[in-house]
């Protein structure tokens, strides 16, 4: 072992995926989680590209297919059901519009903390009340009451990162709403889904409703997109989310009015902007950014669950390779990563606008068939170099991962 203790903030994806590296680079790894447990369910999230390569080096690849929503394909469908396009699994490689590895959001962190919960401590129902850094390390107040020092602190707690807004300044100067809200929640499978995901698009208003399958055949993924200017709804205020829901979602077609039936027994619904983070830097001293919290694409890149896959591998050896030097570690993670995020923003915003309403004014929408579009996703997909990180310490995949079918 280095000896470098290695506090991370946040156990979704990004945290998990990092302590996995941090620890086969020799790090000691505390993970706190404000949530009491893993949280389940969630939105379907994909690997495409070089995140998969990330998830082969991690030993992971056989637990994460298995636990993937094995879809076939997509639907776009008119109001009454007809079928409009159909998009496979299988098309560009498995890396189209459906990707081949496509998992929730909560399997794939329960796979990640599986993985790691051996090697590395997680602290759940607790968060960073306080830090202090000076040139040596980090003091940190955890709100449960323990006082502990770090070398290093990660956050990797979500678009609304709490240690972000701590370190680096309000939420405001960072987070870039893209003019659309998302809402997601498990309903019973009574539409007779079998591994195909439908959607509605009602080009007039711009709303956008699916429904998607999940593992448990019984039930099925749906989801909300909407058109909001502005967005002022406290994001842990889950009655008030549903009520700006059906509001916004009152005389949709389709299926929406059967989706919205099951509003009120739904165990997992999420409201939240569409949002990308864009800051100058990542870092401040021994703390970094990571995922969502560093650089969130916005759920319109469709690749922010690779973003923090591929930024947790250069991050933890960028660290290693330079020593657990901080400065010079994190620099290098973010050069390395910086062109990479860009892309995969910049596809988030372009997908946006392809959902806007169309008006006198209103930006005419992206020719995704373009050629210089075509380049963008290439560069969005696999646009960043993964290093072998030869001569940096590796004490290889978990026995808990290379043991998994």
């Amino acid at each position: 072992m280095s000896g470098i203790k290695v506090l991370v903030a946040g156990a979704s994806i990004a945290g998990p995926a990092l302590a996995h590296w941090l620890r086969r680079r020799g790090a000691e790894v505390t993970v706190v989680e404000r949530a009491p447990e893993l949280r389940p369910g969630g939105q379907a999230v994909d690997a495409r590209g070089v995140a998969k390569d990330v998830i082969a080096r991690m030993g992971l690849d056989a637990a994460v297919r298995a636990a993937c929503t094995d879809t076939a394909g997509a639907y776009t469908v008119d109001a009454n059901g007809q079928v409009l396009e159909t998009f496979r699994a299988d098309d560009d490689g498995g890396d189209g519009f459906i990707a081949d590895i496509e998992i929730l959001r909560g399997d794939l962190s329960r796979v990640l903390y599986d993985d790691t919960r051996e090697g590395v401590e997680y602290l759940f129902g607790d968060r960073i009340a306080e830090l202090a850094q000076d040139a040596d390390g980090v003091d940190v107040v955890f709100a449960g009451g323990d006082r502990r020092r770090f070398d290093l602190v990660v956050g990797a707690d979500g678009l609304h990162s709490s240690l972000r807004s701590m370190v680096f300044g309000p939420h405001e100067r960072y987070l870039h709403h893209l003019g659309h809200v998302l809402a997601f929640y498990s309903v019973p499978n009574e539409f007779g889904l079998d591994r195909w995901l439908f959607e509605y698009q009602d080009q007039e208003s711009g709303r956008t409703a699916l429904l998607r399958p999940i593992q448990d055949a019984t039930r099925a993924m749906a989801m909300f997109y909407f058109a909001a200017a502005d967005f002022d709804v406290d994001y842990r205020d889950i009655a008030a989310q549903k009520v700006l829901l059906r509001e916004r979602m009152s005389g949709f077609g389709w299926r929406a009015p059967d989706i919205l039936a099951h509003l009120d027994d739904t165990p997992d619904f999420y409201l939240d902007q569409v949002a990308q983070v864009v800051m100058d830097r990542w870092s401040n001293g021994r703390v970094g950014l990571l995922g969502d919290a560093a650089f969130s694409s916005s759920p319109m890149s469709g690749q922010g669950t690779g973003l923090a896959l591929v930024g947790a591998y250069l991050l933890a050896g960028e660290l290693a390779a330079a020593g657990w030097d901080a400065d010079a570690g994190f620099a290098r993670y973010e050069a390395r990563m910086r062109s990479f995020v860009e892309a995969n923003q910049e596809i988030g915003r372009l997908n946006a606008r392809s959902r806007e309403v169309p008006g006198p004014d209103a930006e005419p929408s992206p020719d995704f068939a373009s050629e210089w579009f075509m380049e963008l996703v290439g560069r969005a997909i696999n646009g960043v170099e993964l290093p072998d990180y030869a001569g940096v310490p590796d004490s290889g995949p978990s026995i808990a991962s290379s043991a998994k079918p």
